[in-house]
């Protein structure tokens, strides 16, 4: 590792352009991007980057009024002409960005905020032109804008109503007791999200910052050796220094699960997978971002590598054998009863083998961040979704201790699991410790796609049995996951799978075997569910055939065999009070009689090459850690002045945690929601609120912001000498109490300030109530579940193989629905994700690393949803709260699978249900062939 002496001045060349409504001059080369210039040149960072090749849309700008992706603009072909982003759209004629702006708020079209900007410039290109569009209109108008959180519903509605002009306001800030759950209130981060302000991973850096990139591995497994890189650095003048493994200062080692962590900051002689780290250039960012990658001086040896799991296991059917058991990285069981004697004897049995792929994230925002070392300290901004785990791990890289290392999240556009795992942090720790100077990193597309993590590939087998009148006997379940290269979320797949695999359904035998499995291919972890999607595709279509044979209808079937407080579930669990997933099922009756009816008239009416079906799926998830300490703390402080500082660690990657937990809390207290101020994820300043995953932060910290605000409350009565049931009253002059006509004198301003410099701090820590499994997975795993049904209404195209989804109907038991807006938007992002598991989905390594040739849906593929909430009070959870934000994915693909049957009479044994897979698959069943 070496420094240059000296680095030279950047070029530069000048360039006018109008922009916002005003004339700016601009120091930049003419073939610059035009969206490069706006965010680092003029600062306007509320256009985002989120693929630099004009397959998100997320850049989306007006230029001369016609929205044009400003990735794929040169500055050159911009010069003098009209550009309009969404910081200039409130100022915009007529009027039409800001209602659009007001509209979003309002019908919750924004979640974590990357796709919004776009998404609100493509439509007021599209309403200035026509304010009165069809619904068909404004999804052709945001086609080329790509969201992965909302569903598209909210942004659709939210575009038409303010075509419309509507009227319809937001309900004004509750005041006092039991006020804020249960509204539909904005996003308290909301208004920040549609004006462009918000501050995601790549959009704040010191000016002084040097720029860092990864060399990363182009094979599935090789061995490398480096040459002089000393030289390199010389040759190449403004790089300030390379790193390699040998410059970690700590543990070359990190991982989420501290038993199982095994991956390494930069690789060590051997690269494990396609797209690992070997080094880092750091440099000025002119001339880190011109190298040549294939001039770096790095010889790669190939190595054999496996790429599925029989390879892995060195055995013809891995679901059997294990001839190399030492690519096991972990097991996962649960058993009860007597599962062959139950199945030998069942009335009615059937069988099914399924399979998935490897699906990407495919969230807008790119992993991106900056660090900078203050004294003996490493500082790191970056998008992520754990905090404190980001903290343990940095810690241990650079060899120091927790408190050592500050971690300060900004908003997160998108996460769903992967931004669990480091990206950024450990390159931009070690080269800021090491430099003594801040340092900034972006992902490209391509590389946050070849090396985060994806959802686990499942290879599935699966045998039930029920009585003749089809009540569930018994379920052998067995599954293997393709864990990639390194352990990530592995073990907590393959330990919660088996606790979900029977669904929530009461099956008396019962016995489920999972493995996650070492292959060389990207890592496998955390996505939205830890691996129940993929069983409930398997679970949810055998539970169909169960139906069909037993002669019993789809989802009476299911109802029969529901859970309830009192039936025990596959880990003896009796879950007591709040089992809503019989009241789930129930709700579909009349929508379930009307979609098959409708799906049998059309194919009365129709041509053969258009069949049309219905399906149903049920789910359940245990939110939070599976069997294991899971706690939250919130602290809130009372300031002179009335306002109370909410500090909570819980970070929102879109689901709605920042207006979720102050809700609870403005309830618990009893205080006005707009009297907080959210003191949000920084750890030198929240407490540790635990990772954002697992449908955890409203059911855990909402309780723990819960108890708080009810401490709080009590100590402020306390100190006023009044009794329980009297009200306080918050204003700008500070807080009264009373009760009836007495008041109970409380002077802020004459108490003294605590060590949080508040007049009086609460804290307080929720850890759910959970037991370990034994050697059987028996026990209590989770303290609360949460419970749905989708109904899935489709149309298959027999001559095409292609599938329409034409309505999803949801039903959620949410326990207490604190913010349906917010709850609705979950669902609708859920259906979203489910819809493209099911029909598009599927990642192979080392091709389709780009948003172009990997597909996720767009806002013509989602087809309208019906979210009817069920409220069955946890006795856990904050105001009876459970989580969604899991529980919402699940059911989707297996409803629309099992719909696909219905349509046309063929199940799949891959998935994705592609048109090629489809249409084979149908063609086979005309020759009276199997499944495919």
């Amino acid at each position: 590792m070496s420094l240059p002496s000296t680095l030279p001045a950047r070029a530069s060349n000048s360039t006018e352009l109008f922009v916002n409504g005003r004339a700016v001059r601009v120091a930049a080369a003419p073939v610059q991007r035009l969206s490069r210039v706006l965010r680092e040149e003029l600062g306007l960072t509320g256009t985002k980057v989120g693929c630099d090749a004009g397959d998100c849309g997320a850049c989306t700008v007006l230029l001369d009024g016609d929205p044009v992706c400003a990735c794929l603009v040169p500055l050159a072909q911009a010069e003098g002409r009209e550009i309009t982003t969404v910081e200039g759209l409130a100022a915009r004629s007529g009027g039409m960005g800001a209602r659009l702006q007001q509209s979003f708020l309002l019908q919750g079209a924004s979640q974590c905020g990357a796709c919004t900007p776009g998404m609100l410039v493509a439509a007021t290109a599209l309403l200035e032109k026509n304010d009165r569009p069809t619904e068909s209109q404004v999804m052709d108008a945001i086609g080329g804008v790509l969201c992965r959180c909302t569903g598209y519903r909210k942004i659709i509605s939210a575009i038409m109503a303010a075509g419309a002009g509507s009227e319809s306001s937001a309900p004004a800030a509750p005041d006092g007791r039991a006020g804020a759950v249960g509204q539909r209130l904005v996003r308290l981060d909301g208004e920040k999200k549609v004006c462009g302000t918000e501050v995601f991973g790549a959009d704040e850096f010191p000016a002084d910052a040097l720029s860092l990139r990864v060399v990363r591995c182009p094979h599935h497994r090789a061995g490398f050796e480096f040459g002089d890189l000393d030289a390199f650095v010389r040759e190449h003048p403004g790089i300030a220094a390379v790193f390699t493994a040998k410059d970690v200062p700590g543990k070359n080692c990190y991982g989420v699960i501290p038993r199982f962590a095994d991956q390494p900051a930069f690789a060590e002689k051997e690269a494990r997978h396609r797209g690992e780290a070997v080094a880092a250039i750091v440099g000025e960012a002119g001339p880190v971002e011109a190298i040549n990658l294939g001039d770096f001086p790095v010889t790669w040896h190939l190595l054999p590598h496996v790429a599925d799991v029989d390879a892995a296991l060195g055995a013809e059917t891995g679901l059997i054998h294990e001839t190399r058991p030492e690519n096991i990285l972990t097991r996962g069981r649960v058993a009860r009863g007597d599962v062959d004697q139950a199945l030998a004897t069942a009335d009615i049995a059937a069988e099914l083998e399924c399979e998935t792929g490897f699906v990407e994230h495919a969230y807008i925002e790119p992993e991106a961040g900056f660090a900078q070392r203050a004294g003996d300290q490493i500082e790191i901004q970056a998008c992520t979704q754990s905090p404190y785990m980001d903290r343990a791990d940095i810690a241990a890289i650079l060899g120091i201790a927790p408190e050592r290392v500050r971690i300060i999240p900004t908003a997160v556009g998108g996460g769903f699991g992967s931004k669990l795992d480091l990206s950024v942090q450990p390159f931009l720790a070690i080269a800021a410790w090491q430099l003594l100077e801040p340092v900034r990193m972006v992902y490209s597309r391509s590389e946050s796609i070849i090396s985060t993590t994806k959802r686990h590939p499942a290879r599935m087998r699966l045998k039930a049995g029920c009585t003749k009148e089809g009540k569930l006997v018994a379920l052998d379940f067995a599954a293997d996951f393709n864990t990639g290269a390194y352990s990530s979320w592995g073990p907590t797949v393959a330990a919660r799978v088996p606790v979900h695999a029977s669904g929530p359904y009461y099956v008396p035998h019962y016995r489920a075997q999972t493995r996650a499995i070492h292959t060389n291919l990207v890592p496998a972890g955390a996505f939205r569910g830890f691996g129940v999607p993929q069983s409930a595709i398997a679970q949810e279509q055998l539970y169909d055939e169960l139906a069909e044979r037993a002669g019993v209808d789809r989802l009476e079937f299911r109802i029969l065999n529901a859970l309830d407080g009192e039936t025990p579930t596959v880990t003896g669990q009796k879950l007591g009070a709040g089992v809503g997933i019989r009241a789930c099922l129930e709700a579909l009756r009349s929508r379930w009689k009307k979609a098959r009816q409708d799906a049998a008239e059309f194919n009365r009416r129709s041509s053969p090459a258009l069949r049309r079906g219905a399906g149903v799926a049920g789910m359940w998830y245990g939110c939070g850690n599976t069997s294991l300490p899971n706690p939250s703390t919130i602290r809130i402080g009372l300031k002179r002045d009335g306002r109370v500082a909410l500090h909570q660690g819980a970070v929102d990657i879109g689901q709605g945690s920042n207006t979720i937990v102050t809700q609870i809390c403005a309830d618990a207290l009893g205080a006005p929601i707009g009297r907080f101020d959210l003191v949000s994820g920084d750890t030198a300043i929240t407490p540790d609120c635990g990772k954002t995953s697992a449908s955890r932060q409203t059911f855990v910290t909402g309780k723990a912001a819960q108890m708080a605000g009810e401490q709080l409350r009590s100590t402020i009565l306390k100190l006023a000498s009044a009794p329980n049931n009297a009200t306080i009253h918050f204003d700008d002059r500070g807080i009264t109490v009373s009760k009836d006509c007495e008041t109970f004198p409380l002077s802020l301003h004459n108490l003294p300030l605590d060590q949080h410099g508040y007049v009086i701090t609460s804290e307080a820590t929720f850890d759910p109530p959970t037991s370990p499994l034994d050697e059987n997975g028996q026990g209590n795993p989770y303290a609360v579940y949460g419970y749905g049904a989708h109904i899935a209404e489709i149309e298959v195209d027999t001559d095409l193989g292609t599938i329409r989804v034409l309505k999803v109907t949801a039903a959620h038991d949410v326990g207490r629905a604190i913010n349906p807006t917010l709850i609705e938007g979950q669902i609708e992002g859920g259906v979203a994700q489910g819809l493209g598991m099911a029909l598009m989905e599927e990642f192979f390594p080392g091709k389709g690393e780009n948003l172009h040739d990997y597909l996720i849906p767009s806002a013509g593929d989602i087809p309208p949803v019906e979210s009817i909430l069920i409220e069955d009070p946890s006795p856990a959870g904050p105001f009876g709260a459970k989580g969604i934000g899991e529980q919402a994915v699940i059911p989707t693909a297996p409803a629309i699978l099992n719909a696909l049957h219905d349509a046309v009479g063929i199940r799949l044994k891959k998935i994705p249900a592609t048109p090629d897979r489809v249409r084979a698959a149908i063609l086979a069943k005309q020759k009276g062939g199997g499944r495919v």
